[in-house]
């Protein structure tokens, strides 16, 4: 679907906003919003450019800047940290050789934090794309990413 398809699905009411962002980045080959998006987004809702920008910027489900095809969400909320999430993100930067924010190589990666994925029962916990996973382990965030590069 075309950024115009995407705003013509919606009111343009502010309300909206959050809503537009998403499709828009869902549509983003590299799941992002583009600075061409943010501008579409602002002329569609009759808003400055820099409201939506600052909207971006301040929730973490949204990027300014390209991403992989997968994006990885580790959390790092007390009760994950406390069972090992910390261990398992310098697991992550060392097997995807990158840091918090990078995309891996071949762009099929993006590691991301985020401060709590409400999963606290299966501690330490991340997301893959849209899908949950907990009670990880190395090994098991290994076949996790395994699975994934297979897949595509």
């Amino acid at each position: 679907m075309d950024r115009e398809a995407i705003l013509k699905k919606f009111e343009p009411n502010l309300s909206n906003i959050l809503y537009i962002m998403h499709d828009l980045q869902d549509t983003n080959p590299e799941r992002y919003l583009s600075k061409e998006d943010v501008e579409a987004c602002a002329d569609y809702l009759n808003v400055p450019y820099s409201y939506v920008h600052s909207v971006a910027s301040f929730y973490t489900m949204f990027s300014l800047k390209p991403r992989g095809r997968n994006i990885i969400r580790l959390c790092e909320s007390p009760p994950c940290h406390l069972m090992g999430a910390h261990s398992l993100l310098d697991y992550l930067k060392g097997s995807l050789k990158v840091d918090v924010g990078g995309t891996t190589k071949d762009g099929m990666f993006t590691l991301e934090l985020t401060s709590c994925l409400g999963a606290c029962g299966v501690a330490p916990a991340m997301m893959l794309n849209e899908e949950m996973f907990g009670n990880l382990t190395p090994e098991k965030v290994d076949a996790i990413l395994d699975k994934r590069r297979k897949e595509i």
